[in-house]
C-alpha cells in the first residue's frame, strides 16, 4: 500500500504565495523522483516541477522562477513553494511519485489532489 498525502492548497490574491507538502508513506523501497503536477479545468495535466533522488529539479517554463521544489529525504516529503501566483495557476495540483517496490520494480503512483485558486 502507497499513501501520498498532500496538504497545502487553498485561496490566495494574486501576487501571494502557498506552499504544497506531499509525505509520501507504504510500501516504498526507494524513492526515485517526486513531483508536482497540475489540471486545469478542461486541460490536460501538466508537470509543474519535479525532483530526483539526487536533488536534479526539473520546472514548467510557466513557473520557473516562481515556483520552488524541494524534498526532505528523511520525511520522504516533498515540497512546492509557489510565489508571485498568477490566475493562471488556478488548478488542482496532483502529488507524482516513482519509486521502487521490494523487487527493485519502478512504480508510479498519485495523490488525490489538491486545489490552489489564484483570484485576480
Amino acid at each position: 500500500q502507497v499513501q501520498l498525502v498532500e496538504s497545502g492548497g487553498g485561496l490566495v490574491q494574486a501576487g501571494g504565495s502557498l506552499r504544497l507538502s506531499c509525505a509520501a508513506s507504504g510500501s516504498i523501497f526507494g524513492i526515485v523522483i517526486l513531483g508536482w503536477y497540475r489540471q486545469a479545468p478542461g486541460k490536460q495535466r501538466e508537470l509543474v516541477a519535479d525532483i530526483s533522488g539526487g536533488g536534479r529539479t526539473n520546472y514548467a517554463d510557466s513557473v520557473k522562477g516562481r515556483f520552488f521544489i524541494s524534498r526532505d529525504n528523511a520525511k520522504s516529503t516533498v515540497y512546492l513553494q509557489m510565489n508571485s501566483l498568477k490566475p493562471e495557476d488556478t488548478a488542482d495540483y496532483y502529488c507524482h511519485l516513482v519509486g521502487l517496490d521490494r523487487f527493485g520494480v519502478s512504480f508510479d503512483y498519485w495523490g488525490q489532489g489538491t486545489q490552489v485558486t489564484v483570484s485576480s
